[in-house]
């Protein structure tokens, strides 16, 4: 019995000190052991790759407003017609994609922290775009500079999160024309973790790129991938300006793009789930396709965001049955095609970190870990169908990243000590293995423990103050904040950025749209 006591007393150790150690053990990023789910047999995919060539084929897809854009496909052979459609012939699209990188290396600051995408890997990465915050102290309201440098601070001390992404939430109080270099800056000094660069306009692309340059130096920028542009196409069947210049430019320079089909199924898509798929297919294809006519092996993602929506109100709705059954299927055709995939994520319509919010946003996520993107954008924060960035949901969010991260990384593990054989010598028939010396060598690291759970009894609990998991995140949000100490950074580096960041701003008219 006293073994028994004394084990319940070491169980009991401080979160906080527990937290430490989980930080220090956990990897970059995942690399996967465990199998991908494949849901299609060879036939239903061979269906879905004729449609998604015969729409690049006979449809065409549009590149709109971008003439160099034009030049590069004629260049290439393609037919360009009058009204910017480009189609191509069956199977060129698929041969310009084999020279994209089935795996690549995105470089942090830290070079600890640099991801692996591709292959095997997998990369949970926060959620991006939303232009409203909420918390439990002062609700939903428009994001802000200080709400931005407050969730990155949280995003560079959650473990389970191995990429900053970009927009964590759209700082609204300061001037649309210079706020990507505020943002920019934050990333690059508030955190060493990844992330990714501006994209609306392409001399937003080429200041990321150019401030990358800074941070990075011109040996390690200029053979490596340090930063990536996440774009979206117009769909249904358009590359606009946007995404054609922003692949010109990161790709251009060696460095990443993660291209997404955005598609709401009913709007974007047809209704029928197989058809947006093989659409979104096409889509993202062809602008791989594009990518390696910049700039042959520059590395680039393959995206999905398929999802469904209300028919009746037109409003989208997340962690259905068709967005989980494409996150499936996208999988297995990325792995077709041999490239990287970005789709998924922790998705709900839910306005707050409610019991719709994580039953929509776990079904959406499963999806994502079994499928085997292997970038994850929108892993931890999401709400209210993408316009808003839960404080509390990001920490909740994160917690479920590492229950993900043990089954991927970690699956069944079957040595010698797993086994526990000498276990077996010490505790007598109907006994208990608390206290042998197996469990005392392993009970800290042989269950994942969520920090926002509570396990402990119902009296316990009350005597605790009867707090939710998102009360619990707000309290610990708060004490995170409060402990966040920034990374180190070279001081010239830093003082560089700032006279860069100081130049742009004369140079760019302040603009509010």
């Amino acid at each position: 019995m006293a073994d028994t006591e004394n084990m319940g007393r070491k169980r009991r150790t401080p979160r906080s000190e527990r937290g430490q150690r989980e930080v220090i053990a956990t990897p970059a990023y995942i690399k996967r052991v465990v199998p991908f789910y494949e849901l299609l047999g060879e036939e239903q995919l061979v269906c879905l790759e004729e449609q998604a060539d015969w729409l690049i084929q006979e449809v065409g897809i549009a590149f709109k407003d971008d003439p160099v854009a034009l030049d590069i496909w004629r260049k290439a052979g393609a037919d360009v017609g009058a009204d910017d459609k480009v189609r191509l012939p069956k199977g060129m699209a698929r041969e310009l994609c084999k020279t994209i990188p089935r795996e690549f290396q995105q470089v942090a600051r830290n070079p600890e922290k640099s991801v692996r995408i591709g292959g095997n890997n997998q990369v949970f990465a926060a959620v991006y775009g939303p232009p409203f915050v909420r918390d439990l102290d002062k609700g939903r309201r428009y994001g802000s500079i200080e709400d931005f440098e407050k969730l990155l601070k949280l995003a560079h001390n959650l473990p389970n999160i191995h990429h900053n992404g970009f927009v964590i939430c759209e700082p609204c109080d300061i001037p649309v024309s210079t706020r990507h270099l505020d943002m920019l800056y934050l990333h690059m000094t508030t955190s060493d973790k990844p992330h990714l660069g501006a994209i609306v306009e392409k001399e937003r692309a080429e200041d990321s790129v150019a401030m990358a340059r800074i941070v990075h130096g011109s040996d390690t920028f200029d053979n490596n991938c340090v930063i990536m542009g996440n774009l979206n196409t117009n769909s249904p069947l358009l590359v606009d300006k946007v995404v054609a210049e922003a692949i010109r430019t990161y790709n251009g320079a060696g460095q990443g793009v993660l291209v997404s089909p955005f598609i709401l199924q009913g709007a974007m898509g047809p209704v029928s789930t197989a058809a947006s798929i093989s659409q979104a297919l096409a889509e993202a294809m062809i602008c791989g396709a594009f990518s390696q006519l910049v700039k042959p092996g520059s590395p680039f993602i393959m995206g999905n965001f398929l999802s469904s929506m209300s028919l009746k109100s037109g409003a989208p709705t997340f962690g259905m049955p068709e967005p989980v059954i494409s996150n499936y299927v996208i999988g297995q055709l990325a792995r077709r095609l041999g490239l990287p995939l970005r789709c998924g994520g922790s998705l709900t319509a839910s306005k707050v970190s409610d019991g719709q919010a994580m039953a929509e946003s776990v079904d959406s996520m499963h999806s994502t870990m079994l499928a085997g993107a292997n970038f994850i954008l929108q892993s931890a924060g999401w709400l209210e169908g993408g316009l808003c960035t839960g404080y509390e949901k990001l920490l909740m969010d994160a917690d479920r990243l590492g229950s993900y991260q043990k089954i991927l990384g970690q699956g069944l593990d079957t040595s010698d000590e797993a086994m526990a054989r000498d276990a077996y010598g010490e505790v007598e028939p109907g006994g208990h293995f608390l206290g042998s010396g197996h469990t005392m060598r392993n009970y800290e690291t042989a269950f994942y423990e969520a920090p926002l759970s509570d396990s402990e009894s119902c009296e316990q609990w009350e005597e605790n103050g009867s707090t939710t998991a998102e009360q619990r995140a707000n309290l610990r949000m708060k004490q995170m904040l409060k402990d966040y100490e920034a990374p180190a950074i070279d001081e010239g580096t830093k003082e560089e950025l700032q006279a860069y960041v100081a130049k742009r701003k004369e140079e760019l008219p302040e603009a509010w749209y």
